[in-house]
């Protein structure tokens, strides 16, 4: 299907997760802007560090995942200002703002200073002047809760993304305490959609907290959009026991969608040498590609791999816009 032609204004994307992750594929769609509308819904599960604090000193929402997806679609060099400027540097000597970054506390202040979240996100997207729009999955205060497989329960997205218990023992489902319901900003994005991207990032704590506010999925089945699963090729040697080969991701995830993924895209590229050393220094691992086992998902395999490691934003643009722009047959 060639969704660019059959219609007359851009293409939506809306890129629902969390972290890194989510920050790449804005990344990613923000160069192919000339044909892309790019939205984004954000998890607000985090609590681990600087957000962590800030939530607990503050009664605030978490403000990191957020804070590095608008900064994401700035058009302004994301390497050499964005990154550095707004969350690349924590402060150090600095007293009480030890650990902190400037993203975090500009969120925090003008949420305090306006008396509302969604006007500091709007002056961030100002501030950097965003490609798209961000919004946040819910505006509820919540903790991301896990259910291990003999029985354990797990609660905050920090101690599941860095687990302390016995790493033999896997998640077995999560779900947020207390219940959140969905932004409608993020609900209305959704059912708009012409494209949903889920991912990459980690599975629990990034693209399966973003969807569990109550509505998100309510809206992924009434949008007729096509969904797309990024999966990367990696997860972190000491982050959440959770997936670690593609189907397992894939399925596992499915549990929590309305719907099958309609594709999933997924990094083939071998690592050289150089790579090597440095998923061992980030302590990452590789994940098993086995598309063979997916019947009624299509795998898209193909290579974006930065040259230093990691997925390249760059790279994976131009998977998207040639996939999704024109279809993958």
């Amino acid at each position: 299907m060639n969704l660019r032609h059959e219609r007359d204004h851009k293409v939506k994307v809306v890129v629902i997760g969390g972290g890194n992750g989510s920050a790449t594929t804005l990344r990613a769609l923000k160069h192919h802007r000339d044909v892309f509308d790019i939205f984004a819904v954000i998890s607000m599960s985090d609590s681990g560090g600087s957000s962590g604090r800030l939530r607990a000193e503050f009664d605030t929402l978490p403000p990191s995942d957020i804070m590095r997806a608008i900064c994401a679609l700035s058009p302004n060099h994301y390497k050499e200002i964005m990154k550095p400027m707004f969350y690349g540097n924590r402060f150090a000597g600095a007293g009480k703002l030890d650990g902190h970054n400037l993203g975090n506390l500009f969120l925090v202040l003008a949420a305090n200073y306006a008396g509302n979240f969604m006007d500091a996100i709007k002056a961030l997207h100002q501030a950097v002047d965003a490609v798209g729009a961000v919004y946040p999955a819910t505006l509820d205060q919540n903790d991301l809760v896990a259910e291990l497989d003999n029985g354990q329960i797990v609660r905050t997205e920090a101690a599941i993304d860095r687990p302390t218990y016995d790493r033999s023992f896997k998640i077995k489902k999560v779900w947020l305490e207390p219940e959140a319901r969905a932004y409608l900003g993020a609900i209305k994005a959704i059912e708009a959609a012409d494209i949903i991207i889920l991912g990459p990032g980690s599975l629990y704590s990034s693209v399966i907290a973003s969807v569990l506010p109550a509505g998100i999925g309510e809206a992924i089945g009434r949008s007729k959009a096509r969904l797309i699963h990024i999966v990367g090729n990696k997860y972190e040697i000491d982050g959440e026991t959770g997936p670690t080969e593609l189907t397992q991701a894939l399925w596992t995830l499915e549990e929590y969608l309305p719907r099958k993924i309609d594709t999933v895209i997924f990094n083939t590229w071998e690592l050289t040498e150089e790579q090597v050393k440095y998923y061992r220094e980030k302590r990452w691992a590789l994940m098993k590609y086995n598309p063979e086992f997916v019947k009624k998902s299509h795998v898209i395999g193909a290579p974006f791999e930065r040259n230093t490691g990691g997925l390249s934003a760059t790279k994976l643009g131009l998977i998207l816009r040639k996939y999704l722009l024109v279809g993958s047959d």
